[in-house]
């Protein structure tokens, strides 16, 4: 394994003297300073890009690594019953933001940051009900920080860690402050057996309002060079086929949980709003440019589990959805610019 990739020493070797380029006077010294700043953060950016691409697990056709993406998710006709035994209809929105920071970059390790916001928020069809009423006061946030690394331990063998700190709750009347902090811990072992296939093993822990212990498997499989499957277990099974470079066409299944605290304003006790949910459906992922594109993933949302505080109880908490993530990525120019 070499000791640095060529493609990082290409990049190096072009923003290095740029950057420390002299000036003549003191304006000109000012914006050498300020040019260089820039081109460091973009260097540690490119060489992040360049190490997720050629040296973590994925095959040939997979939708390219996110940098900086947000969601948006629409499922409407969900509908609640409060104490009063009236119902209200309503429809959940989703938004959501995420950005990685580079903080290592080695030959055989990577490390990453990705700092997250999210909002959920009640749209209720209709008036006076309790459970409307109470519903559409909820300001569900989340706000985390991922934790990723990378370690190559040979050509064909990775070890891939990650940590999620988070905090999410109810903010109406109060703030994350006062809510309890969760985690997610994950390690998986992965393996190319071949040009066309990878498997990987592991395990995640996660603490919320209950502690929890599961197995994670991954199994990556190209069948020709236009369709394969994606399964990341218990989290996502995909059948993917390449229309073209550029375009990606998804039957996939994806599995999600939200849990919010709920502080009570009497007391220092936390009610619970917590789902399991499955999206089945299709998905469709276009680049527009080398840096930017979008995936449109609409179906059918099958709930689960669901726990609600008090006496809401869920009536239709299943039904169809649809999610717009447009994202960045590190420009595929920048990527293939490798030292001759």
């Amino acid at each position: 394994m070499p000791r640095s990739h060529p493609a990082t020493e290409s990049l190096q070797n072009y923003f290095v003297p740029l950057c420390h380029c002299k000036s003549r006077s003191i304006g000109r010294q000012k914006y050498s300073s300020v040019k260089a700043s820039i081109c460091l953060a973009l260097f540690q950016v490119v060489s992040l890009g360049l190490f997720a691409q050629q040296f973590k697990p994925g095959l040939p056709g997979m939708a390219p690594t996110k940098w900086i993406s947000y969601r948006n998710v629409h499922a409407p006709g969900r509908v609640y019953q409060g104490v009063s035994g009236n119902s209200s209809r309503y429809t959940l929105e989703e938004c959501y933001v995420k950005a990685y920071i580079p903080v290592a970059i080695k030959s055989r390790f990577a490390l990453a940051v990705a700092p997250y916001y999210r909002s959920e928020n009640f749209e209720i069809k209709g008036t006076g009900a309790y459970a409307g009423e109470q519903l559409s006061t909820w300001n569900l946030r989340s706000v985390g920080l991922d934790i990723k690394s990378l370690i190559c331990l040979d050509s064909a063998f990775w070890m891939i860690n990650t940590a999620n700190i988070s905090k999410s709750g109810n903010v109406t009347g109060t703030s994350l402050a006062n809510v309890p902090l969760t985690y997610t811990i994950s390690s998986v072992f992965m393996k190319r057996r071949s040009p066309d296939t990878e498997m990987g093993i592991g395990i995640m822990v996660n603490k919320s309002n209950n502690f929890l212990v599961l197995p994670v498997f991954v199994y990556n499989h190209n069948f020709s060079t236009r369709t394969g499957v994606e399964i990341t277990l218990p989290h996502k099974v995909a059948w993917r086929y390449n229309l073209s470079s550029s375009d990606i066409f998804y039957i996939k299944s994806e599995a999600n949980t939200r849990s919010y605290f709920l502080p009570q304003l009497t007391s220092d006790d936390h009610d619970v709003f917590r789902r399991i949910d499955v999206d089945m459906g299709i998905a469709y992922n276009r680049s527009f440019t080398s840096f930017m594109g979008a995936e449109l993933f609409a179906g059918y949302r099958k709930n689960l589990s669901t726990r609600l505080p008090g006496t809401v109880i869920a009536v239709q908490n299943s039904g169809c959805f649809v999610t717009f993530d447009l994202y960045l990525k590190v420009p595929e120019r920048l990527r293939l610019n490798k030292r001759k």
